[in-house]
């Protein structure tokens, strides 16, 4: 299918505007870990392997909790010694847990303290964050109800009039299921909030081994639905990637324009790529990776010859379909145009794909196409790759890599591209009401002659998600306005900002704050 002509008008536009791509460069820092982190275990750890990025202590540098499979889940706190300096970390003390296949950051009972929602094989876990990096398992005092599930996908949002989060869960197989694992995919949940606490299990019937879930506003109307994506290896036929009404609970229908597409969906990642003001939808999956282009709130499958759906790998002489697990769009190299990472990898032993299948890193050119450059950037390894988070974990904003294994050591990768490009992180505050991190607003950059946007969600990748400030990449700009548009509609007017600088962003009668995170 063609794209618009609006798209190629845009990504003209964004041609002339925008500098050149400055190539990647990363330099490998897991030495600094204090031990090596393995997410390993049987098939039950096949999928998952997430990681969650967190600031648990307020000092303006991202910590890392994560997952182990049939090993422990582990914290590490940042200790990086300044903002430019080596990255650093140190062994945290948290509650000793098994079996976590992912985690995701959310500050769910809104003090300011990042908690943490682990997904587990058997019962998922709420640890409460405090000061210091301290947690407390508070998962029957805050009234969830564990399960025994495979749990391997979340999201959360906060629906109107309530001061505790909208949660959804996504089950992989029943592996109690005698007849299974093929047509044996387990139910799915939602959970609404009682009060300060969690409700009832919500069933989402039908429901398809879902392995990625993400509740945003994707056509900008106001309604938060619910992505979720599915593995059809084991619904095998008659499932699909589905979309959910919060409120009715209900799915989306075809002819409400959302056709039933079938994939092996793993990971999913929103972001508007073009500047039109409504984010694209990558699906990451076994052979092609996904690419919807969001037509004011109409997904069209993006062309071929966009260079994103990195099918098989660019490197090697296996010519086997890659498998796609986390996707994550964000500014790499702060030229002000979203670039992708994929991270890649085998099931465990599947012959039909590739065995050794480098992970991507697709950068954005100033046409809009993407060009792989993982191998240029150092990144494009071949383990068993599964989470990732892309976070700037040494204060000098550019995105570092964090990427979770199967069977193999952690990678942790310092970004360390040339070039003088500027940039702006933006944490949105809301001091009542509950949603304290502003889930749902989306914020907008102004700089250098075009507006960038970016909506503030919980969930998607591959069980890994990070509650870090917004990162806008502006190219040459050397200065920018803010705006904010709150969860519940409400635009604020633009506020100027100093460009290479971290700000927590409060409103402010019509206007806003800008002050330091912490």
């Amino acid at each position: 299918m063609k794209l618009s002509f609006s798209f190629w008008l845009l990504s003209a536009l964004a041609a002339a505007a925008l500098p050149a791509v400055t190539e990647p460069h990363f330099v490998d820092r897991a030495a600094a870990l204090p031990v090596q982190q393995v997410y390993s275990g049987g098939w039950e750890h096949f999928v998952g392997g997430g990681v969650a990025a967190l600031d648990c202590n307020h000092s303006g540098y991202p910590s890392l909790y994560v997952a182990g499979g049939a090993g422990p889940s582990r914290l590490f706190v940042n200790t990086t010694g300044h903002p430019g300096a080596p990255i650093s970390f140190r062994l945290g003390s948290v509650p000793a847990l098994t079996d976590v296949t992912g985690a995701y950051p959310i500050d769910i009972d809104g003090d300011g303290w990042a908690d943490l929602f682990v997904l587990r094989v058997g019962g998922n876990v709420i640890l409460k964050g405090g000061p210091d990096c301290s947690f407390t398992d508070v998962t029957q005092a805050w009234g969830l109800d564990p399960g025994d599930k495979w749990s391997t996908a979340f999201s959360a949002t906060w629906e109107a009039g309530q001061s505790w989060p909208t949660i959804a869960i996504g089950n992989y197989v029943d592996r109690k299921n005698p007849n299974g694992p093929f047509f044996a995919c387990d139910t799915n949940f939602l959970v609404r909030p009682e009060g300060r606490k969690f409700g009832p299990k919500i069933a989402l019937k039908p429901s398809f081994c879902s392995l990625s879930m993400l509740i945003s506003d994707w056509r900008r109307n106001g309604e938060r639905t619910l992505r979720v994506a599915n593995d059809r290896q084991y619904y095998v036929r008659d499932g699909y990637e589905q979309m959910w009404h919060l409120n009715p609970l209900r799915e989306f229908t075809e002819a409400e324009g959302w056709p039933h597409v079938s994939l092996w969906g793993m990971g999913i990642a929103s972001a508007d790529l073009y500047g039109t003001g409504y984010p694209d939808i990558m699906t990451t999956s076994m052979g092609d990776q996904l690419l919807q282009l969001n037509e004011k709130g109409t997904l069209v499958a993006a062309p071929y010859a966009i260079g994103s759906y990195a099918q098989r790998p660019y490197k090697g002489d296996d010519g086997r379909p890659s498998t796609g697990w986390h996707a994550e769009f964000a500014d790499v190299d702060n030229d002000g145009r979203m670039d992708l990472f994929i991270a890649k990898g085998n099931v465990d032993q599947m012959m039909s794909n590739a065995s050794k299948d480098p992970n991507n890193l697709l950068m954005q050119q100033p046409d809009g196409k993407f060009v792989e450059k993982a191998d240029v950037a150092g990144i494009g390894t071949t383990e068993r790759s599964r989470g990732a988070a892309l976070v700037d974990l040494n204060g000098d904003g550019k995105l570092d890599l964090v990427v979770v294994n199967r069977r193999a050591p952690m990678e942790l990768w310092q970004n360390t591209t040339a070039g003088a490009n500027h940039w702006l992180e933006l944490q949105p505050r809301m001091d009542h009401g509950g949603n304290a991190y502003a889930v749902g607003a989306w914020v907008e950059v102004r700089a250098g002659g075009r507006v960038q946007d970016q909506e503030i969600t919980v969930g998607g990748g591959h069980a890994s998600g990070h509650l870090t400030p917004i990162h806008f990449g502006l190219g040459a700009a050397t200065a920018a306005e803010v705006r904010v548009i709150w969860p519940d509609g409400t635009a604020s007017d633009w506020a100027p900002a100093a460009v290479d600088a971290k700000y927590a962003v409060r409103a402010a009668g019509a206007g806003l704050r800008l002050g330091p995170l912490y």
